[in-house]
């Protein structure tokens, strides 16, 4: 198994060690530097599918930093290369989630070993994001589908994108959309169960509001956008309401 491979290390003759061996695995070095910011800069312009980071970089930029500033804007795995495997250094060095970790003075056999359980596993979590990311995905479609509803003896399809509150009639509940309302019959416990609640909120037992149509908030009401009017705060809803908004 071999790879591109971005080499970070501030003593020359260290670094140029680091490039020798990896070459000779048969591994491609892309480039090699000696401080956090040209590491950043070399991650984004080669984008190596692995990097090798020494953690005590001399300057502003610990190699730390870098390392948790390249995993964050380019997902790529870092080896740390350390002279210490103290555990107050590798309890520092664990908040930029490295793959590996090797110490010098290293062996060939290590690196290798260190690169290839660096590779697998930073394959195995890329595949294990793209489910959770699908997941994701289709879990939005899902919640995000229409809403079929009996009104006047035909199921209707309402988008949840198009409703902007839904308001309690005795048995019956009233769903307004831009242009019109339709009347169903149910409770309002029934229609809040269907609705995804990071975008829609009961906020009096007689209102729930799709959250991205309130235009603004004027206690104890909420001012809906398009002219569509406003609508009651219940007193036990209001700080839910306002902790759903970020607003407190």
């Amino acid at each position: 198994m071999v790879a591109r491979i971005l080499v970070v290390e501030d003593e020359a003759i260290v670094r140029k060690d680091i490039q020798h061996t990896l070459e000779k695995l048969g591994h491609t070095v892309v480039g090699g530097v000696a401080d956090g910011r040209a590491a950043i800069d070399m991650a984004e312009q080669e984008r190596p599918e692995l990097v090798f980071m020494d953690i005590m970089l001399k300057g502003e930029m610990s190699g730390i930093e870098a390392a948790m500033i390249i995993r964050q804007q380019f997902g790529l795995p870092v080896i740390f290369l350390t002279a210490y495997s103290d555990e107050s250094t590798l309890s520092r060095a664990r908040v930029a989630e490295p793959y590996g970790y090797i110490v010098k003075p290293f062996k060939a056999v290590d690196v290798q070993t260190t690169i290839e359980l660096a590779l697998h596993k930073h394959a195995h979590d890329s595949e294990l994001r793209r489910e959770r990311d699908q997941l994701h995905e289709l879990a939005t479609k899902e919640e995000m589908g229409p809403l079929f509803l009996k009104h006047q003896g035909r199921q209707v399809r309402v988008n949840l994108e198009d409703i902007y509150y839904i308001s309690a009639l005795k048995d019956y509940f009233s769903v307004h959309v831009k242009d019109k309302r339709y009347i169903v019959h149910g409770t309002m416990k029934h229609i809040e169960s269907r609705l995804p609640m990071d975008k829609f909120m009961r906020i009096h037992r007689s209102f729930i509001v799709r959250l991205d149509r309130i235009e603004a908030i004027d206690a104890p009401h909420v001012i809906l956008e398009d002219g569509k009017g406003s609508i009651p705060i219940g007193d036990s809803y209001y700080g839910k309401l306002l902790e759903k908004l970020e607003l407190k």
